[in-house]
């Protein structure tokens, strides 16, 4: 038979109970020797039946009682042949070593196929990262020679705005000097045009607007009032705008500079190459944020100069079309801005008349839609009272449902049914109700309407009034005679 054991000395077998080896038995035919301890292999702890019969029968044989020696409850198995001894307790039988190997062989082949994964990752993580490095200092370099084009692009838009802004400068500096010249030549008061004046800034609301009737009256009173006085505050507004100027070509020729300053630097990092010898470490650097602007905030800038250069460019133009206005008007004669003047009022009344009978008829159409608002208020409210009541029978009938007894308390088709109609009404109501605050919204807005419409009704009627007394104060206008000093 074959046999599953160990040596009675292994340090895996069952613990051991004090046992004395201090007189052995004597050598008889038929030993019979009582077990002495009891020990088991590592999993067959309470198995008996693997035992052989010669084993069994050497441990149960009786302790013999020496001369002198004191017995012991627990007797120890005699000395046994060393070639009995390599039988009987062998500790492995062939299965065991086959098995052994096989586990050892598939444990290589594991880690050999591991190993070989491992070295397969590790090249392709290799590849992957230096063709991802590659790209990486492709694309840097890529947008490197785009931020070169767009400095330059940047550059040349500046340039072109800085050299446009120092023109316009030339420009008004010559009309400074024109206005300066022309000071002392204009002196002519008008107090018809002054009590027009006064009488139109009797207007109220909207209508207290800078129109056409106010410039010609306006330019009338510096022809004929303080022409000179005016003249003179015109050149201190285009010192002013000078200035202006100045300010905005300090800051296109402070940008212009970075721009350079820029460009050669990224010029130089787009020409640095892996085999430069200018290249070091610097350890942290991609840590420190030095920077203080995003290419949005940066173009912003540099567009926000030149969009201010342009700004103080169209109020530089605008003060020297002003100049060239106020220049005209000097040369032309008094009766001329008079009828000027009177054409405009006319023009205005009848813009005036026109707007007043529009503002009528929109206040007629408000008041229609104002009634058929409340009318559709009236009907929506109607309809959210009538989905009121199926609403409670729905949710009635699932309140009735949900008290069914155990399993008949089922998600069943009605029950979908009725979920499903009481969020549909649920929807239809809050629709309802929304269309309703949404009427009731146009309602008030309408109502506002209408009295926005009957205020501006008030503002145009009084308006009138002021142009009619203003046409009737200039059929007194001096003669010719009298306004070229004619007695």
């Amino acid at each position: 038979m074959e046999f599953l054991g160990t040596t009675q000395t292994a340090h895996y077998c069952g613990p051991k109970k004090a046992c004395d080896f201090r007189a052995l038995p004597p050598a008889v035919p038929a030993p019979v020797i009582q077990e002495c301890c009891p020990y088991y292999l590592p999993g067959y702890r309470y198995l008996n039946s693997w035992r052989p019969s010669l084993f069994h029968k050497v441990s149960s044989a009786q302790t013999c009682q020496g001369e002198g020696v004191t017995s012991h409850s627990a007797l120890t198995p005699p000395t046994i042949l060393p070639s009995l001894r390599s039988t009987l307790f062998c500790r492995y039988n062939p299965r065991d070593w086959d098995q052994c190997n096989q586990q050892q062989m598939r444990g290589a082949e594991a880690s050999r196929q591991w190993a070989s994964r491992m070295r397969g990752d590790c090249l392709r993580l290799m590849q992957d990262k230096e063709q991802l490095t590659h790209q990486m200092q492709e694309g840097a370099c890529w947008n490197l020679a785009q931020r070169l084009s767009d400095i330059g692009f940047w550059k040349s838009e500046l340039s072109y705005e800085l050299e446009r802004l120092l023109s316009e400068s030339r420009n008004l500096d010559a009309v400074k000097k024109r206005l300066e010249r022309a000071a002392d030549e204009v002196n002519c008061p008008l107090q018809v045009a002054l009590e027009c004046l006064y009488q139109r800034e009797k207007r109220i609301g909207i209508d207290l607007v800078h129109d056409k009737v106010e410039k010609n009256l306006t330019q009338e009173v510096d022809l004929l009032k303080c022409c000179q006085e005016q003249m003179r505050k015109l050149a201190q507004r285009i010192d002013i705008q000078m200035r202006d100027n100045r300010d905005a070509q300090h800051a296109l020729e402070k940008d212009l500079e970075d721009k350079n300053s820029s460009h050669f630097i990224d010029e130089k990092c787009l020409n640095l190459r892996n085999t430069s010898d200018c290249i070091t470490f610097f350890h942290g650097v991609e840590k420190v944020d030095g920077s203080v602007s995003v290419p949005e905030t940066r173009a912003k800038f540099s567009n926000d100069n030149i969009r201010h250069s342009q700004n103080t460019r169209a109020d530089s133009i605008r003060l020297r079309e002003e100049a060239a206005s106020l220049f005209e008007t000097l040369s032309d004669q008094m009766w001329k801005q008079f009828t000027d003047t009177n054409l405009a009022f006319t023009a205005r009344i009848a813009e005036v008349m026109d707007v007043k009978n529009k503002l009528q008829t929109q206040l007629a159409k408000t008041l229609q839609e104002i009634f058929q608002a409340e009318n559709t208020t009236m009907l929506l409210e109607r309809s959210i009272m009538a989905k009121e009541c199926p609403l409670k029978v729905a949710q009635t009938r699932l309140e009735c449902r949900n008290w069914r007894p155990n399993v008949e308390l089922c998600r069943d088709p009605p029950q979908f049914k009725l979920l499903n109609e009481v969020f549909t009404i649920d929807d239809t109501l809050q629709t309802l109700k929304l269309r309703l605050r949404e009427t009731q919204n146009t309602l008030q807005l309408l109502l506002m309407t209408q009295c926005r419409l009957e205020h501006e009704l008030a503002i145009k009627a009084n308006s009138l009034c002021i142009d009619r007394k203003c046409m009737g104060m200039r059929k007194t206008f001096p003669s010719t005679p009298r306004l070229v000093g004619y007695t």
